[in-house]
């Protein structure tokens, strides 16, 4: 099939892409990378009145690190950041390594990828682990929006239709912090049934200082797990206690079902992820990777 009509805005600027959502509201929607957009275009399943193409922005180029922040602007790309955090934020680097293929992820950003909010997708459940949020701008001003605060539903969140997401920033783990990755995909590249990340960070007693666990595939948003990080702060993360965590947090999850997986199927493999990122993040604690 072939899109509908639409009105095509090649935005200059941060400022001209603002003008532009103002003018159609809800009519509208921005093209950076495209890989999700361009199939919902051509299969119908979006149509918007008029598309607003910011890759002409040159002030929504780039990504920068600043006193444990990670910020990445709207069009940088999914492989841009796959490089650029091997050395900064690793937990970043492998996940981006599980995000469809390599040609996807030339093209992809960054921010349109949290912001299209799928359900199954990484980058998401990454911002909450990582204490992240959107920076989102308007005519008259920008406003910030806490990773908590972002999804909605699937394929939803909290920005409004005359707000463009110029750029997400990423709180990087404690000093010595270990993390650990892991998803289930019915072949690599494809959406994960279920995924799930951790990062753990110990006193000098070997307590939990901090802990983030989130899960993706498992419902209608990524989700953060508070009942498997409280079973771990403050406490030794012995092989008995991390199991415990694992359970507690799968317990507290209410996945779907559909002709992928079961919603028994999804909180069984999400138990078992939890146990192994958890395992992994604490084997790391110290580490420089």
């Amino acid at each position: 099939m072939k899109p509908a009509p639409f009105e095509y805005v090649a935005a200059s600027s941060a400022a001209d892409a603002v003008e532009a959502l103002r003018r159609h509201g809800d009519e509208a929607k921005v093209l950076a990378g495209g890989q999700s957009l361009i199939p919902m275009l051509a299969l119908r399943l979006a149509r918007p009145a008029a598309l607003v193409d910011i890759n002409g922005c040159g002030d929504l180029e780039g990504m920068a690190e600043s006193r444990g922040v990670l910020t990445v602007n709207a069009l940088a790309r999914q492989r841009d950041l796959e490089i650029f955090a091997r050395e900064r934020a690793p937990l970043l680097a492998e996940a981006l390594r599980w995000v469809a293929h390599p040609p996807i992820r030339n093209r992809g950003t960054v921010v349109g990828s949290i912001v299209h909010a799928d359900p199954a997708s990484e980058l998401p459940a990454l911002l909450l682990c990582l204490d992240g949020e959107v920076v989102a701008r308007r005519r008259g001003g920008e406003r910030v929006i806490s990773a908590d605060q972002l999804y909605v539903a699937p394929l939803t969140t909290s920005l409004e239709s005359d707000e463009l997401a110029t750029a997400v920033r990423f709180t990087l783990p404690p000093e010595g912090a270990g993390w650990g990755f892991a998803e289930v995909t019915r072949r690599h590249g494809d959406f994960a049934l279920v995924g799930c990340a951790a990062v753990l960070a110990l006193d000098g007693a070997g307590a939990v200082t901090h802990a983030r666990l989130g899960f993706f595939g498992v419902g209608g948003t990524p989700v953060r797990s508070g009942p498997g990080e409280s079973a771990l702060l403050g406490r030794q993360p012995t092989p008995a206690r991390i199991g415990e965590a694992a359970k507690a947090a799968a317990a507290a999850l209410r996945p779907d079902g559909d002709l992928h997986a079961t919603a028994e199927y999804r909180s069984t493999v999400a138990a078992t992820l939890a146990s192994r990122v958890l395992a992994a993040a604490l084997e790391r604690c110290g580490k420089a990777a």
